[in-house]
């Protein structure tokens, strides 16, 4: 039976991040994709644009659990991105109980932090909100930031594989069963993702490229997503979304028309290829 997952985020309508990669991705992988959007905007929030409108869907989400209960709805998988409030968290919980399969597989992107700094809006409230979303998932997508706020650690912009692998040991004590920690660099040139999976770690270094995109981690998260769903291992499916996320950054690289996402649609040829090898 064909596999279909549910992911929870919201929609900026252009810009390139949250649902409009994830939808497009996870579909190309061969999963059915359904959606739950959190919020819409015009655009997304980052630099570049001169301003967004938001509309909150927060108050829609119970009800649209609820009407999916009465339907029998049910998914094999949820996949959650960017949460605005410890409210759709809490929704979120409740979507897990009633419409996810039992034994369905929980991917959890605690997209909140980068650089040392929690996005604005949050606070430590909201930490420990996501931190017990962390705790029942089945995979776990933080950046290096987002697993020491979730854990309570210290941060360091410079570390060796021990300070990873405490990490990566508190996020299981936490509860959630499998990592991917993502943008773990022990050198200037490269970077790359350190993976607990069936008690070992394993870590996939790759090329690092020096120009940033609005956007990128949602595209990681979302070809790891299908890949995972296509029957992918944890570490192959995050060395598959490693690989992809660096060829759409260098699909845009040079261009200075793009300047608010990457490019991923031209090269999700490469996508599926490599889940079909």
């Amino acid at each position: 039976m064909d596999k279909k997952i549910l992911t929870v985020q919201d929609v900026s309508c252009v810009g390139q991040c949250s649902l409009t990669v994830a939808l497009p991705i996870i579909s190309a992988c061969g999963i059915e994709t359904a959606i739950l959007p959190s919020a819409v905007l015009s655009n997304h929030t980052a630099k570049g644009y001169g301003g967004f409108t938001f509309k909150d869907l927060t108050d829609e989400m119970p009800k649209i659990n609820e009407r999916w209960k009465t339907e029998g709805i049910k998914f094999d998988a949820l996949y959650t991105g960017y949460l605005g409030s410890e409210k759709q968290i809490s929704y979120v919980k409740d979507i897990i109980r009633d419409c996810v399969k039992e034994g369905g597989e929980i991917i959890v992107d605690p997209a909140m932090a980068d650089n040392g700094k929690l996005y604005v809006g949050f606070d430590d409230k909201f930490v420990r909100s996501m931190a017990s979303l962390c705790a029942v998932a089945d995979v776990v997508l933080p950046n290096i930031t987002e697993a020491c706020f979730i854990t309570g650690s210290e941060y360091k912009e410079k570390y060796d594989e021990t300070y990873v692998e405490e990490l990566i040991g508190k996020l299981i004590a936490l509860g959630a069963k499998k990592v991917v920690l993502t943008g773990v660099g022990y050198d200037e040139r490269s970077t790359g993702v350190m993976i607990y999976e069936n008690g070992e770690t394993t870590y996939y270094k790759h090329k690092k490229i020096p120009q940033s995109f609005h956007g990128t981690g949602d595209v990681y998260a979302s070809a790891f997503t299908g890949a995972l769903m296509r029957g992918k291992s944890v570490y192959a499916a995050a060395k598959i979304a490693a690989d992809y996320t660096v060829r759409c950054i260098e699909n845009t690289v040079g261009d200075e028309t793009h300047w608010y996402g990457v490019k991923f649609e031209p090269v999700l040829k490469e996508l599926i290829k490599a889940i079909e090898e």
